[in-house]
């Protein structure tokens, strides 16, 4: 699939058209920039000359296509244009000093601007292939996507709506989501790849319902948590990937080759997931991974990363020194290791947007009596245990509307995946908080009254 995608966005390009090769790996895209670059190299399309660094380790030179990744006013290009994040520009010059010449792809008669050398090094990618965060501005004649059963429905919108003419999904049939029962190969088609990204809810609305139902998708906490977790992922992937692989590849466990193939495999995602979570708890990572790869050998482990990952989930179950997890909305691990100021700004808006979404729901689902309020009881007099009060109930609202819940009992009945489980137990434990400390309470009340099913 990837290589038919990248036939069809050469065949795009030939055909004078502006067009973007879009895919959920970071190893696909560097390898697709680089195979792009070598063709046009060859075709004369891309001066074989003088070339510069840029920021993904990349190289461009006259004739390449780049990226840029941060806004810059101070870069203008005519009267009232400026170099902005997402915009695709075409190098008309290389310099000696490292900086280079770009006017924007597709508009010949553009003012062209001068990138500065710092600049280039730490903003600027080479614009063939990107990943759908990356692709979030960017517009083109036409976007081919690549899909596969580990895509998410955000990665999947945000490429399939870059192209202005046509955007083509080319679903990839053998990667199944490791979160769901493997289905056999006959059953396996674009459509049951597409259906499980996409999960359509598949109830007629009527229009002001499908408003109302869509402005809650894209304001409510799914959507920002997906956000959250996806920048948080996509920026501290080389962090996570470096630890991974030191801690498999010391005292000699696995050989480099080995590590990285690890690493390359599903069970990644999950083992990020899980160290998030320690740091969450406030564990040092750096010091409980080590620890839990050298518990026994991996060697024999079909999936080295799937079997780190429960080994860390037990290690860092609890958190350290009885201080309170580091959650967004009682639910969500922080991101604490360090990022770019732009994208810290990004993880905050998130967070924050989270945090007073969650709180809202709670006092309108207190206002308005709602029947899994009442479940749990009655809200305390006195205004401190009433505010302590509240921010339980605004975790496990939080978690009603991540996961979609619309039972009477607080929680609902099943958690589908290993991420809501964890979510579940945190909804669980806010529940037990919250009616230790309200008046009168159901009788009968329990956790297993929240509709808890975590089997």
């Amino acid at each position: 699939m990837i290589d038919a995608a990248y036939q069809a966005w050469r065949a795009d390009l030939t055909a004078g058209r502006t067009s973007i090769l879009v895919t959920d790996s970071a190893e696909s895209v560097r390898q697709l920039n680089e195979r792009a670059r070598a063709e046009r190299i060859q075709t004369g399309e891309t001066s074989a000359g003088r070339d510069v660094a840029l920021a993904d380790d990349a190289r461009a030179s006259t004739g390449d296509l780049v990226i840029t990744r941060r806004n810059n006013r101070l870069l203008r290009t005519g009267r009232t244009g400026w170099v902005r994040n997402g915009d695709r520009w075409k190098v008309i010059d290389v310099r000696r000093d490292g900086s280079v010449r770009v006017r924007r792809d597709g508009r010949r008669l553009e003012a062209s601007v001068v990138l500065p050398a710092t600049y280039v090094a730490e903003h600027v990618d080479l614009g063939y292939a990107v990943t759908a965060h990356r692709a979030q501005g960017l517009t083109v004649d036409t976007a081919h996507v690549v899909v596969a059963g580990s895509t998410t429905r955000e990665y999947l919108y945000v490429a399939m709506t870059r192209g202005r003419n046509t955007n083509i999904a080319y679903v990839a049939l053998d990667k199944p989501d490791d979160s769901h029962a493997t289905p056999q190969p006959e059953d396996v088609t674009a459509r049951t790849v597409l259906f499980g990204v996409l999960k359509h809810s598949g109830i007629e609305l009527s229009a002001h319902q499908t408003i109302r139902v869509e402005h809650d998708r894209w304001t409510g906490i799914a959507q920002l948590a997906a956000e959250y977790d996806l920048v948080g992922t996509t920026a501290e992937r080389d962090r996570w990937h470096e630890l991974v692989l030191g801690a498999l590849t010391s005292a000699g466990r696995m050989s480099e080759a080995q590590a990285e193939s690890a690493i390359a495999s599903d069970g990644f995602t999950a083992l990020v997931a899980e160290l998030r979570r320690a740091e969450a708890n406030h564990h040092d990572v750096r010091l409980l991974l080590p620890r839990v790869v050298a518990e026994r050998s991996l060697l024999d482990a079909e999936d080295a990363t799937a079997v780190l990952s429960h080994r860390v989930a037990s290690a860092a179950a609890k958190p350290v020194g009885g201080s309170p997890p580091e959650l967004i909305a009682g639910l969500i691990p922080a991101v604490r290791g360090a990022v770019s100021a732009d994208v810290r700004a990004a993880l905050d808006e998130r967070r924050d947007l989270i945090e007073a979404r969650a709180q809202a729901l709670a006092e309108t689902a207190v206002r308005r009596r709602a029947p899994w309020v009442l479940r749990i009881g009655e809200p305390p007099l006195g205004r401190s245990d009433r505010q302590r009060w509240l921010r339980h109930l605004a975790v496990v609202a939080a978690y009603r509307d991540r996961y979609g819940v619309t039972s009477q009992g607080p929680i609902g009945q099943w958690a589908d995946s290993l991420g809501q489980r964890h979510d579940a137990e945190r909804a669980a434990a806010a529940v037990r908080s919250a009616r230790a400390i309200a008046v009168d309470i159901p009788s009968g009340a329990s956790t297993l009254d929240a509709g808890l099913a975590l089997g």
